[in-house]
């Protein structure tokens, strides 16, 4: 009985470092997940401390995300209203996109009024679509025009000159910042074109190996479902007549969109078409 029991004494203490390294990864695994889960709850200070945490974007995501949290529980958020203005003009497309977004959460703050409707004309076209739907909760239709584009194809085009790199076909679907082509400047640097917003390649105007000036469309891009769908939900409160004719070719089906879509923009058309009839009863 000795003889055999200390084999297996040899082999449990063997096998002792592996399971507290096996320990240790779970443990850090688990750390790693609840430290950067966004359902995660957090204290005062620690929504102060996320908010300035630039080098960590998801640490600020997830701050604007309690703070929006709060304010739909009428929760005091004000504090950070100056914090949530500097990352509106923050060069980071991600946390001028969230704050645009946000800002809608507050429909009484004229701060967030008047930084919504600058952020319009932001570069990036899914900060001025968040500035657009956040708008709306301010009954200001000043951003329609950015949800009309959302249903149409985004034009890509070109920040330099030179030859197109790119393995892209019609149909590809793409997230924001995909890698859409390479363009070979003629001093021979390598510049970068990726995809500013999420969705399908609808055309490719200028393919692998052709050349483009400064300002060329290269491709362009259809949003996807989820834009379309919010477009099409704040268009419902502040589309025109004018705009029928696009609503009602998503009412019609387009592509391998989802029924959801379909039938969102019927209920669009018919909003638009109901508000339309009443404003003329009362003229």
């Amino acid at each position: 009985m000795n003889i055999s029991a200390e084999p297996q004494a040899k082999r449990r203490r063997s096998s002792l470092p592996i399971l507290i390294l096996a320990v240790l990864f779970v443990s850090a695994t688990f750390l790693t997940w609840y430290y950067t889960w966004f359902g995660r709850d957090l204290t005062d200070n620690e929504v102060s401390q996320y908010l300035a945490d630039e080098k960590h974007p998801r640490h600020v995501q997830h701050a604007l995300l309690q703070i929006q949290q709060r304010l739909e529980q009428n929760k005091p958020v004000q504090q950070w209203y100056p914090k949530i203005l500097e990352l509106s003009a923050n060069p980071e497309t991600e946390f001028r996109m969230t704050s645009a977004w946000l800002m809608g959460f507050d429909n009484k703050s004229d701060e967030f009024h008047r930084t919504l409707v600058k952020l319009l004309e932001d570069k990036e076209p899914m900060v001025s679509r968040n500035a657009a739907l956040a708008l709306i909760r301010f009954n200001d239709a000043s951003g329609r025009a950015a949800l009309i584009d959302t249903l149409k194809p985004h034009a890509v085009t070109a920040d330099g000159a030179g030859a197109v790199t790119s393995t892209l076909n019609e149909g590809s679907i793409v997230s924001r910042g995909t890698l859409l082509a390479r363009l070979s400047e003629p001093n021979g640097a390598l510049l970068e074109i990726r995809s500013p917003i999420p969705g399908k390649v609808e055309k490719i105007v200028i393919g692998n190996g052709g050349t483009v000036s400064t300002g060329n469309t290269i491709l362009t891009i259809n949003s996807d479902a989820n834009s379309i769908w919010e477009a099409l939900r704040g268009l419902a409160l502040i589309g025109r007549v004018e705009d029928l004719a696009e609503i009602e070719r998503y009412a019609k089906g387009v592509d391998s969109l989802p029924e959801r879509i379909k039938q969102q923009a019927a209920l669009t058309a018919k909003a638009i078409q109901s508000r339309t009839a009443q404003q003329a009863g009362k003229g």
